[in-house]
């Protein structure tokens, strides 16, 4: 049984501060991981859907050619200011997310079922300025509430995923650096959807922050909120009777939660998909009084 950790650039010799993301691998990796926790899974239907929304953003984004990045000194001067150069509340939208969702939208209807296939199409027959919107409403803050359709703005989301891992890829992740708030991306500036402990010689043990857009990552000292930066009043709460992969990090300082994967535990964990499939540990937390201080894109406003 293959048991390699999922792959991302570098790692050398050296432990790295920013994992960019390995566009040839990382979708792909995801849907493989959806498939095996939809086994026997309560949610196993939908768990197996995002698995084929996922699929089809690799396979968009092996169709998506380099994408222009900011000029140089654009990026030069972000970095000087300790902020994200590709800030995904400020930069220009490539268009080419939208023909990503298109992709995404024609590999999925040909197998969805009535309710999806009603999304589907209302997404793909939608003009460039209601998709325009859709998008605004995920990445702007203090965007007027949309008026999507549940299950429209995951969709959205996936589309913009590709978008943001393509243009992350590019990046030369040595001239990057974590920002003064630790709980926002230094490449995109999004909020991480959870943490990864790494397995690797030149990650073994460290905690890495794993963007919800970019699918970037950044190194952040274990032990302290993500969210406040405390170090006192942090447990880790897991499902009784679980493995142990997947926990969450809960803190009485600021009474945030963020979910943290293990691959010590079980090297094939992902961040995304092992978070949707843990969803019992968000109620767990939830009704103890913590709320959750970063998205995962693929269940926003999602029916259901």
């Amino acid at each position: 049984m293959d048991t390699k950790p999922i792959t991302f650039n570098p790692p050398t010799e050296e432990a790295p501060t920013i994992l960019l993301p390995v566009v040839a691998s990382l979708f792909a990796d995801r849907a493989e991981r959806f498939s095996t926790l939809a086994e026997g899974h309560s949610l196993a239907d939908w768990l197996r859907f995002l698995g084929d929304v996922t699929r089809a953003q690799h396979a968009a984004l092996q169709q998506l050619p380099p994408l222009e990045l900011p000029p140089a000194a654009t990026i030069e001067q972000a970095l000087t200011h300790g902020m994200p150069p590709l800030n995904a509340s400020a930069l220009t939208r490539p268009a080419a997310w939208r023909d990503a969702l298109h992709q995404i939208v024609d590999a999925l209807l040909p197998g969805a079922p009535t309710q999806t296939r009603d999304i589907l199409t209302t997404l793909r027959a939608a003009p460039d300025a209601r998709l325009e919107t859709l998008a605004d409403a995920l990445l702007k803050e203090g965007a007027p509430d949309s008026d999507a359709a549940a299950g429209e703005l995951p969709l959205v989301a996936a589309a913009l995923q590709v978008v943001w891992t393509r243009l992350a890829s590019q990046l030369d992740a040595s001239q990057l650096k974590p920002l003064e708030t630790p709980n926002v991306c230094p490449c995109c500036g999004s909020l991480p959807v959870g943490s990864v402990v790494r397995l690797g010689e030149a990650v073994n043990n460290l905690r890495y922050l794993h963007c919800s857009l970019c699918n970037s990552e950044w190194n952040v000292a274990r032990a302290t909120c993500t969210t406040c930066g405390d170090e006192k009043g942090l447990a880790v709460q897991q499902i009784e009777g679980s493995s142990g992969s997947m926990r969450a990090e809960t803190c009485d300082s600021c009474k945030s939660y963020l979910k943290i994967a293990y691959q010590e535990k079980d090297p094939k964990v992902d961040p995304v998909a092992d978070d949707l499939a843990t969803l019992a540990l968000d109620l767990l937390v939830d009704d103890a009084g913590f709320s959750r201080s970063g998205p995962n894109l693929l269940l926003v406003n999602a029916a259901g």
